[in-house]
């Protein structure tokens, strides 16, 4: 835990990245790419590898697949292979995923404390809100700002911006809590204090190399 950790308790609002942060979701994002690579031609990937490539939403990670494997016969993701993944993923999104330790205790006892809460995700909305309703979190938030919602997906600042006018707060006023890179660069270009999770898909960065205000072990210690 950062020293600096004493400083950050106590915002009218938090912004929560989801995957890597709330949930553990990597087994069923997992599953779902390989079942999308064996669809297409392709080889299946080890779960370690998924691990690292969570982050920068479906294209991306089937992006990262296909250039893992350059014999494949593609170059980008096309949209039956988006299609594929997107149907697998979405009857499957909740298998094996699992709320993080502390997290359930964390939600709710900000929320009782009066805090706003939201999540920020570069996961696909319809996706986001799938899953959070199925692990019965959806209704600690205020709003949930997915992929499509803002112009510009994180790291860009438009998704916490969005998600702070939708809460009625100034981006100075809320937390971001994350646990890589793109959460990191949203948080400081939208001009929001970061608190990252030791945990998560930090796409291979050591968490404590990712500038944030502290590192923590669990949610709990926002409390």
């Amino acid at each position: 835990m950062s020293a600096a950790l004493g400083q950050l308790k106590d915002y009218p609002a938090y912004l929560f990245d989801l995957d890597g942060t709330l949930i553990d979701s990597a087994p069923d994002i997992h599953r779902a790419l390989n079942v999308t690579l064996l669809e297409f031609g392709m080889a299946e990937v080890d779960e370690a590898m998924t691990r690292l490539w969570v982050g920068h939403g479906s294209r991306r990670l089937l992006q990262s697949a296909i250039d893992k494997a350059p014999d494949c016969g593609y170059t980008e993701p096309d949209q039956a292979m988006l299609d594929c993944f997107m149907s697998y993923y979405n009857a499957h999104i909740a298998d094996h995923s699992q709320p993080y330790d502390g997290v359930r205790e964390a939600l709710s006892t900000l929320n009782a404390r009066g805090a706003k809460l939201a999540v920020v995700t570069n996961k696909y909305l319809n996706l986001s809100l799938s899953v959070l309703e199925q692990l019965s979190l959806i209704d600690e938030f205020a709003t949930v700002v997915g992929h499509e919602s803002s112009a510009t997906p994180k790291p860009a600042p438009d998704p916490a911006l969005l998600a702070c006018e939708r809460l009625g707060v100034m981006p100075g006023d809320a937390l971001f809590v994350g646990d890589a890179p793109p959460d990191v660069g949203c948080a400081r270009a939208a001009g929001c204090e970061v608190v990252v999770v030791s945990y998560g898909y930090n796409m291979g960065v050591d968490p404590h190399e990712l500038g944030g205000d502290a590192v923590i072990d669990s949610l709990t210690e926002l409390l």
